[in-house]
């Protein structure tokens, strides 16, 4: 991802950008030779195994990250708002999500603090409230009475989405990168299955259609399935997962 790293650092010409790039050249060839040396690539998603692969042409096993999951409970007594839970820097396209809705003036909730902030506030309707950060009872909160979580990043897993889940909210997510493992699609699965939809592109349009569409099938999502949806990312199943794939290193390395 250099290329956007730069580009979001503001590092795209000039005399630190050439320095950026210079150092980027040699981290990147001694990143190849220490890569050889590694016994086994352990991924955080199919996304990133696909990335291991194109990068330095080896396999790797998936072991998804381990999401405190009994930190949430789900509930009955939703409230009326969307919700987009973030540090607010620029990959993570708050200002995407608060761009769509002040254009379809639905309520939005922004929770996290960043760089970003200021901008936010200049494009945000009267409809988005920006509550900066907030302590983990609060998001806890948030979470479980929101009517859906807006997730907009391509990320390599995404925790808030499961955490969302693990709340039983349905989730409006960006259809790239963990997301896909992690968020079952009403398209592509009943909704005693579904958790949430997607939107193919990270524009103002594409969201807003998604959301759109969200609210027409809003009240057929089940928050029990949704829920155990996220069940499947415990810290519990991630220990278990860990030590064999350990165990089972050990075991090749020792034959």
């Amino acid at each position: 991802l250099t290329h956007q790293y730069l580009r979001e650092n503001n590092l795209e010409r000039g005399l630190k950008a050439a320095l950026a790039r210079a150092a980027l050249h040699y981290i990147r060839m001694w990143d190849v030779q220490t890569a050889n040396r590694v016994d086994k690539f352990l991924a955080n998603s199919h996304y990133t195994a696909r990335r291991i692969w194109r990068a330095y042409r080896r396999e790797a096993e998936v072991v998804y990250p381990p999401v405190d999951i009994s930190r949430f409970k789900v509930v009955e007594d939703k409230g009326d708002y969307f919700l987009f839970l973030s540090r607010l820097v620029p990959y993570k396209k708050a200002d995407l999500v608060v761009a769509a809705f002040s254009e379809m003036r639905l309520p939005l909730v922004v929770a996290g603090d960043g760089p970003q902030m200021e901008e936010l506030k200049r494009i945000a309707g009267k409809n988005v409230e920006l509550i900066g950060y907030q302590p983990d009872e609060r998001v806890v909160e948030l979470l479980s009475r929101a009517r859906a979580l807006v997730f907009a990043a391509d990320e390599d897993f995404g925790i808030v989405p499961v955490e969302g889940q693990a709340a039983g909210t349905p989730v409006i997510a960006y259809g790239r990168g963990g997301a896909r493992e992690t968020v079952i699609s009403a398209k592509d699965a009943g909704f005693d299955e579904a958790t949430g939809i997607f939107f193919e592109e990270q524009t103002v349009a594409s969201l807003a259609a998604a959301v759109a569409e969200f609210i027409k099938i809003e009240d057929k999502f089940d928050q029990k399935v949704i829920r155990r949806n996220a069940e499947r990312f415990s810290k519990e199943r991630f220990k278990d997962e860990i030590k064999a794939k350990v165990e089972e290193t050990l075991c090749s390395a020792n034959r």
